[in-house]
């Protein structure tokens, strides 16, 4: 649930509180990132406005977590494949009955009736109704209007909270406090708050898509598409022949990608390209199931390359790589609230919803939608997660504060204990953010951005996160013809878009990743660099995994065809290929692979490797494509025939 100030309800009775005895307080969470982005407003909130709060439970075994998921992802773990169930990764992960009552007895203690009290059915919220002036007693802090400079939006928020010295290790955060949203497309109509009681959730949190029009719009009707000019326009033939790929059959696994509304897919774009390239797909041929989560909605009011361009080319490559086999669609968010990536995790799984787990209160849709959007309830665990998810959108790790970003990553580690395999694209801005915007501090500390021609590097997220794998962008070479036997015919993108990758500033290396790492500083360290420019530590989470073709994919948006570029082509591209892996699996009567990194880094050579090319960006020429794993294409691009040896060996 996330709080705004852009609407207030009347008519709340303020609740009454006993005096508070007091506690000893120590700072818990100080708002760093952002200075610049917001201006604190000159409103003197009334002290019993009534405002949600809600406080999230450190969760058991977090510190197992990636033991766990050593267990059954490692391939030299004799239980590889062997996922946990649902209700085994929630009992294992709720927090303690002594967490519980140490945050409950808090309350209490300083005032809050218990009946005032609610509780998570998973145990991983506390959650209250307080009003301005229980809240900053409780929290040691002063709640004050800021407004985002850039979109008008309102926001409640602090500066710092504090919790008694003995919760310090119950609770991961406390919302609404310091935590802003920083996507800024921004649509609703700002209203004022002076005069009312209730302070509402509301923001509009989309993800950034990782995709890029050509700049010239090159017109494609003329252009006869074979393997002789894949170099220019990538089509499903040439990603076959590149990575070696089978044609599509009827398989058993389940593959979905995620968009987040207003992006929507057009059928007649998809049958477009279907029949301009020859493909054996008939027309009408679009996503299935669709999963319509949060209200979300395939519109087409507005229909242009900003809209609907991420969405016909995951689907239109997706569909073309495993056709018949069906590929699916999470279609999440409503026009008006629009959604981020814990709304997609609440939907998939129920001990991460706002009434369970993991919502903040400013980054994520809520619902019902008090603007006019969706009034059903939260998706909450009613959707089945599928085998692969691709999602193409990102952050700049630096938009959001590191407790959100450990609390979402440590989602995507039980989805990998779940058997599910999480694909996101690294960016197209190479060492720099979205938008090409580049830290004004070293480590992007306090989250200041500068228009991008120097400062340090800006990784993504949640392409940082050790849990998932991240996808870079590689491009044929010029005047390279595509067959099967021409070495080496990819280097890293450099046309219109760079492979986003680099070294996390908040997650650490993990173990899988250590060799990888460790070899690539210790034979290509980029010497021109130092810690004033990226995390140059060697003890840092890397990326991107691996990567695929990014470059001049030929798509239809608006009846149109045209090229494309972004490693949102790469993750979903990688996705089909997982799937495959998966469907020869499920053929063995073996399980999906689930969380793929461990493998990936044990098995490099199954991998096609990328020495060419670079990732510029803050005024560097970034990382360059080396032997081995690079922080540009990872480990490479995808060899079919190879990862099939590897993948359908183990148990």
């Amino acid at each position: 649930m996330k709080v705004s100030v852009l609407a207030i309800l009347t008519g709340l009775t303020a609740c009454a509180s006993a005096a508070p005895a007091p506690i000893p307080h120590v700072v818990h969470e100080k708002r760093s990132t952002q200075m610049q982005k917001w201006s604190r407003r000159d409103v003197k909130l009334s002290r019993d406005t009534i405002i949600p709060i809600s406080i999230g439970l450190a969760q058991s075994n977090l510190d197992k977590g990636y033991e766990y998921l050593m267990d059954v992802s490692h391939p030299k773990s004799e239980n590889f494949g062997k996922h946990w169930t649902p209700e085994k990764i929630k009992q294992t992960f709720a927090p303690s009955k002594d967490t519980i009552v140490a945050v409950k007895t808090w309350l209490i203690e300083s005032g809050i009736e218990s009946e005032r009290i609610t509780i998570s059915n998973s145990l991983t919220w506390v959650k209250l109704n307080a009003t301005i002036d229980e809240a900053e007693s409780l929290l040691k802090t002063e709640y004050g209007v800021y407004t985002h400079v850039e979109t008008g939006d309102d926001f409640l928020a602090v500066e710092e909270y504090s919790l008694p010295a003995h919760l310090q290790d119950h609770v991961d955060f406390v919302t609404p406090t310091v935590h802003f949203d920083l996507a800024v497309k921004h649509k609703a109509k700002r209203t004022d708050i002076e005069g009312r009681d209730l302070i509402e959730p509301h923001a509009v949190k989309r993800p950034i898509p990782q995709i890029q029009p050509d700049p010239l719009r090159v017109p494609l009707s003329s252009v006869t598409f074979n393997l002789t000019n894949c170099d220019r326009y990538i089509t499903p033939e040439c990603l076959q022949t590149l990575y070696s790929l089978p044609a599509g059959t009827d398989g058993l696994s389940t593959y979905s990608v995620v968009e987040y509304t207003p992006q929507a897919y057009i059928q007649t774009d998809l049958d477009l390209v279907f029949s301009t390239l020859g493909l054996p797909i008939p027309a009408g041929t679009g996503p299935s199931p669709i999963d319509f989560i949060d209200g979300a909605t395939l519109q087409y009011q507005e229909e242009d390359f900003g809209v609907n361009g991420e969405s016909n080319l995951d689907l239109t490559y997706a569909i073309a790589l495993l056709y018949p086999q069906s590929v699916g669609l999470y279609q999440v968010g409503d026009l008006v609230e629009g959604a981020s990536f814990n709304n997609l995790l609440d939907a998939l799984d129920a001990s991460y919803c706002t009434f369970e787990g993991g919502d903040s209160s400013t980054y994520d849709g809520i619902y019902p939608d008090p603007y006019g959007g969706y009034q059903g309830p939260e998706g909450c665990g009613n959707y089945t997660a599928a085998q692969v998810i691709s999602t193409s959108y990102g952050y700049n790790e630096a938009d959001l504060t590191a407790a959100y970003e450990q609390r979402q990553c440590n989602e995507y580690l039980k989805l990998g204990l779940a058997g599910v395999s999480v694909l996101y694209s690294s960016g197209d801005y190479g060492v720099a953010g979205n938008g090409g915007q580049c830290c004004a501090l070293p480590g992007c500390a306090g989250g200041e951005y500068n228009g991008g021609g120097s400062g340090s590097f800006n990784p993504s997220f949640p392409g940082t996160c050790p849990y998932v794998t991240s996808v870079g962008a590689t491009q044929v070479k010029h005047d390279y013809s595509i067959t099967p036997t021409v070495p080496s015919p990819e280097a890293a993108c450099e046309t219109v878009i760079y492979s986003g990758g680099g070294f996390s500033n908040n997650f650490p290396l993990p173990a899988y990743q250590a060799d990888a790492v460790a070899f690539y500083f210790q034979h290509h360290t980029p010497d021109k660099y130092n810690s004033t420019i990226y995390n140059d530590s060697q003890a840092a989470r890397g990326y991107p995994d691996v990567s695929a073709n990014g470059a001049n994919y030929v798509i239809g948006v608006d009846g149109t065809l045209s090229l494309v570029y972004g490693t949102s082509a790469s993750s979903p591209v990688f996705g089909s290929v997982v799937t495959m892996l998966n469907n020869a699996r499920l053929k063995q009567g073996k399980g999906p692979i689930g969380f793929l990194n461990p493998t990936l880094y044990a098995f490099p050579d199954a991998l096609n490797d990328i020495t060419l090319g670079d990732n510029q960006g803050c005024g560097t020429q970034g990382f360059r494509a080396v032997k081995g794993w690079d922080p540009l294409t990872g480990l490479g691009t995808p060899n079919y025939p190879k990862l099939l040896e590897v993948f359908t060996a183990l148990p």
